[in-house]
């Protein structure tokens, strides 16, 4: 039974291109299945998340990720009586805009487009799924409902208006403001709440895989993690209750309960807020003027202590800064070289290139070409047109 402020597959406000409706799927199952089919998301099985992908078979990549808070996104969405196949899809889908190289790669795509309207990652994703993914005989993209595209452009928040971040401030991403054109998305208002789980969903993921791969790499270890909050009592109860459990165990024994602390108070954090604003719709979640998916204020405080230490002993270690030097520079070599020789695209890319009447649509796909590169390709890529990097 759906909560009357989930929303409901037969009140969905439809596609951009009407569609028959499938006899066994609701449309939130179908965008989901499209999303998984799709070939952006295939390609983030070789997509960094903070380790350049070939460093190990162990470390997380952008589709272990995204399942990963799919996962998470259905577990919260079924215990609030939100509709788990939308939250899911939001999901799958929130990382497929993602470069190669992580944000390392985004930074510098970043600066190169700034010239052409700049570069944003939710964005892209948005252009993929409405755009650049071509394989059926109707339409560009995937043709996923409203709902899915909302989630998708504000999952983190309003994007215009007295309620956007900060960060959100100038011009709208173009991607962003060429699918808002077609079909209005609402950017001022907050987004459904299976929305705001899959944002919610995507911070519990990282904070706890991160945590993983940092102790995998070397690059910090569990004696270091005893002196944080949540981290160093989700030890302590593990060696009360196993003393002398081997290392790896004893890491994931940990590790789980870190991730069972985020989600439980996710969830109570939502009973409370809901129970508080007695909403009756959707729209009622849309127009609170603030979340209802959130952590609580503690909990986020404590959170914001282990983010601070993985910045500076995981995401700025010497190791990782020197692979972003070379990666970053993979990025500085490929796009300049494509704007000057587009002929040097694939052949699937040359009729967008001929149909391109300036240099900021020419960018704009050649952004498209760079951003959907896997690790691996990006990287053999350069070394073909190059030479290679120093040091691989």
């Amino acid at each position: 039974m759906l909560a009357p402020y989930a929303c409901h597959p037969d009140q969905s406000r439809g596609r951009l291109h009407q569609e028959r409706m499938s006899s066994f799927r609701s449309p939130f199952q179908r965008d989901r299945d499209r999303i998984i089919h799709s070939s952006a998301f295939r390609r983030l099985k070789h997509k960094t998340q903070v380790f350049v992908e070939h460093e190990g078979d162990y470390y997380r990549t952008r589709l272990t990720h995204s399942i990963e808070v799919a996962q998470v996104a259905r577990t919260i969405s079924g215990v609030l009586g939100l509709n788990t196949d939308l939250a899911e899809a939001i999901a799958l889908a929130h990382d497929l805009g993602h470069t190669p190289f992580g944000h390392t790669g985004e930074d510098a795509l970043g600066l190169l487009m700034q010239p052409y309207g700049g570069f944003d990652h939710n964005a892209q994703a948005l252009r993929i799924v409405t755009r650049l993914e071509r394989h059926y005989a109707d339409f560009d993209g995937l043709n996923l409902t409203w709902e899915s595209l909302e989630g998708i452009a504000k999952h983190n928040g309003p994007v215009t208006g007295p309620n956007a971040d900060k960060k959100h401030a100038g011009p709208l991403p173009y991607a962003l403001a060429e699918v808002n054109a077609l079909w209005d998305l609402e950017l001022s208002t907050h987004a459904s709440a299976e929305a705001q789980v899959a944002a919610i969903a995507d911070d519990v993921a990282y904070s706890h895989h991160d945590l993983h791969d940092g102790l995998r790499s070397g690059l910090f270890s569990e004696a270091d993690l005893m002196d944080l909050p949540v981290t160093g009592p989700a030890f302590a109860e593990v060696d009360a209750l196993y003393p002398g459990l081997d290392k790896m165990r004893r890491r994931h024994e940990a590790l789980r309960r870190v991730f069972g602390r985020m989600v439980e108070d996710v969830i109570a954090v939502a009973h409370n807020r809901l129970s508080a604003a007695q909403p009756k719709s959707v729209d009622d979640i849309r127009h609170l003027g603030t979340t209802v998916i959130r952590f609580s204020k503690p909990l986020y405080q404590e959170l914001k202590a282990i983010r601070s230490f993985l910045f500076h002993r995981m995401y700025r270690a010497p190791s990782v800064m020197a692979e972003r030097a070379k990666v970053t520079r993979v990025v500085n070599d490929l796009f300049p070289l494509f704007i000057a020789q587009p002929d040097r695209l694939p052949d699937e890319w040359r009729t967008d290139v001929r149909a391109a009447t300036d240099e900021v649509t020419l960018a704009r796909i050649v952004a498209d070409y760079v951003a959907g590169m896997t690790d691996r390709f990006a990287i053999q890529e350069h070394a073909r047109l190059f030479g290679g990097v120093e040091g691989r």
